[in-house]
């Protein structure tokens, strides 16, 4: 599995989510300043709730676009096993009932979820409990999610 193609399509998807939000908040901005919003009464809060919304649209691209900047710089090494696991170390554990799961863990963007080779990838980050305790660790090392346990089966 090549890092940096995972780390291209993280990219695209923080792309995407960016121009929805940046439509998302130019018709939250329009519905705000739209003459349908003037208020009829002072019970009439249509114009407030569209300019809440709109502000909150701004947080939101601001996020991505930290979100997306943090994944551009991120520089995706190889593991090495002396540091152990570090940001943009791509993971494999297995628990116990032999269920696996695959983890990319990045600097910001956690749930977000990418096709892989042969399972899903989901994004967590050092923020996360379970992404906090992989930090260091390394192949046969245990970590736990909750009341789970799971192995570090493979690291890169």
């Amino acid at each position: 599995m090549n890092k940096q193609q995972l780390q291209q399509q993280v990219c695209a998807c923080l792309e995407a989510d960016l121009a929805l939000a940046i439509r998302a908040a130019q018709a939250a901005h329009q519905a705000a300043t739209d003459e349908e919003s003037k208020a009829e009464n002072k019970y009439d809060t249509r114009g407030l709730e569209a300019s809440y919304l709109a502000a909150g649209q701004s947080r939101r691209i601001e996020e991505i676009r930290q979100t997306l900047a943090a994944w551009r710089n991120l520089q995706m090494r190889e593991f090495d096993e002396t540091l152990g696991i570090q940001l943009g170390a791509l993971v494999w554990l297995q628990a116990a009932d032999g269920r696996r799961q695959c983890l990319l863990l990045g600097p910001d963007g956690a749930g977000l979820k990418l096709p892989g080779d042969a399972d899903e990838i989901m994004l967590i980050t050092p923020r996360a409990p379970l992404g906090q305790q992989l930090l260091g660790l390394g192949v046969g090392d245990e970590v736990s999610a909750g009341k789970e346990r799971w192995e570090i089966l493979r690291a890169h």
